[in-house]
């Protein structure tokens, strides 16, 4: 996997080559990994293995404060991660890492008057019970999300 890339410009990136490589990481999550450490060192202003808990702290605040989505900024962060723990062996700087949930959204949900509102502008009955039926099956689906689909 090493030939994937291009000629070490440094020892630290080869050894961490060499790590993903033994563990049989694949050629994406080598490029992310490595491009996690990139982005770190050039926020830095120096190499990775110089790094304080304190730097990663605030990398990961800059992080936040810049706006970095939560997918991108837990994807950067495991890659240093990796960095840390595999390659530099820094167990320090890898408890400093933490992972961001994304919010769930709160399906939205009327309420009764405003279910009643709609049902009372349906023109006929037909209407009123589809219209409850679609919005009773709405319901169940959301709140079945991310279930196997049982109640």
């Amino acid at each position: 996997m090493t030939n994937q890339h291009p000629a070490p410009a440094a020892p630290l990136r080869a050894r961490m080559i060499a790590d993903m490589s033994a563990r049989n990481l694949g050629p994406a999550s080598q490029t992310s990994h490595l491009r996690a450490c990139k982005r770190f060192a050039s926020w830095l202003g120096r190499s990775p293995e110089t790094a304080s808990p304190d730097d990663v702290k605030h990398f990961q605040l800059h992080l936040i404060e810049s706006g970095t989505s939560i997918c991108t900024r837990n994807q950067t962060m495991t890659g240093l991660k990796f960095l840390f723990r595999v390659t530099l062996r820094r167990h320090d700087l890898a408890a400093e890492v933490f992972h961001l949930k994304k919010p769930v959204k709160v399906p939205v949900v009327l309420s009764r008057n405003e279910v009643r509102r709609i049902l009372a502008m349906a023109p006929c009955l037909k209407a009123r019970v589809m219209l409850s039926l679609a919005y009773g099956c709405g319901l169940w689906a959301r709140s079945s999300a991310g279930t196997d689909g049982r109640r």
